[in-house]
């Protein structure tokens, strides 16, 4: 294909050491980049990718504000972005409320609290020296232009395609056609020739997404207003179990990847017409875990 896309990557225990391997592996066949979420802790990851990778851009996304210090986080960003020679970024967001719960975390107004924990990295930085650039997590408008306006960045997770013209028209032309801002979204990805059970996969993905609200309101921005309200009733009534077939094919087809290798190609391509420049595969499979989806992802793409 003419460009490969960004790999999204999480180190599981007990596999950590093969991870840095598989990483090694995404940069020898040329990925865009390598972007870590938060789980089992993105940005230790991160640490491990600047000295294991030589070339290949990588970050988070995201690292979630509420778990350390401004200060802190501005130290080992820092740190990263020095000892990689400027190929990290740093993906921030405030995450959702299932992990404040866990955490013990009571957030406040997510754009208030973005744009305080941005001044206090940069207020942090200037102990711990240079940053590398700070992307955003985005669902709606205003925190699009909250990273037009703070940021050099914007991340999606889960995005609609026919939406993301809309979304990036919150942005300031001028970072809309830089190359340099980051345009992002992580979509997860299923290779496969069956159709129905990739699609099983990534409505299993999902499920737990399209009960936060904050998702709901972005999805029915997008034009899904009849599965959002649909997957409400679901939750009021305690019928989970619907859930998975309340979320539409129409819906599915903007929100993921799946299908043949090259069907998924040319949902590549179709995102980077949409306006993204760092799309974000997420690779899942029909057949096996983590190591299993990367080589189906990776062969498809070859």
């Amino acid at each position: 294909m003419a460009r490969k896309p960004a790999l999204s990557l999480a180190a599981v225990p007990g596999r950590r050491s093969a991870t840095l391997e598989l990483a090694q592996r995404i940069e020898k066949e040329g990925y865009a980049g390598i972007y870590c979420p938060s789980m089992n802790d993105g940005l230790a990851l991160c640490e491990a990718l600047a000295q294991a990778t030589k070339t290949i851009p990588f970050g988070t996304s995201i690292a979630n504000i509420y778990t350390r210090h401004a200060y802190d986080f501005a130290n080992t960003a820092s740190f990263v972005h020095e000892i990689s020679g400027g190929r990290f970024r740093f993906g921030i967001g405030v995450s959702h409320g299932p992990a404040h719960q866990r955490l013990g975390v009571k957030p406040g107004r997510p754009l208030e609290d973005i744009r305080k924990f941005v001044a206090d990295l940069r207020e942090g930085a200037k102990a711990a020296g240079d940053l590398p650039p700070v992307v955003l997590a985005t669902l709606r408008q205003k925190m699009v232009a909250l990273a037009g306006e703070i940021a050099q960045g914007a991340v999606w997770a889960n995005a609609a395609r026919s939406h993301m013209m809309a979304s990036l028209r919150h942005l300031p032309e001028a970072k809309r056609k830089d190359p340099a801002f980051f345009i992002g979204n992580m979509i997860p990805t299923v290779v496969s020739d069956d159709r129905a059970a990739a699609a099983a996969v990534s409505r299993k993905t999902l499920v737990n997404y399209v009960k936060l609200p904050n998702y709901q309101n972005y999805w029915i921005e997008a034009g899904f207003e009849e599965e959002m309200l649909a997957i409400r009733k679901a939750i009021a009534a305690r019928e989970d179990d619907r859930i998975p077939s309340l979320m539409s094919d129409r819906w599915l087809r903007e929100v993921t990847l799946f299908g043949s290798a090259a069907e998924v190609r040319e949902g590549i391509e179709a995102w980077y017409a949409a306006g993204v420049n760092t799309l974000i595969v997420v690779p899942s499979s029909t057949k096996g875990g983590q190591l299993v989806a990367f080589q189906e992802v990776m062969e498809a793409l070859r």
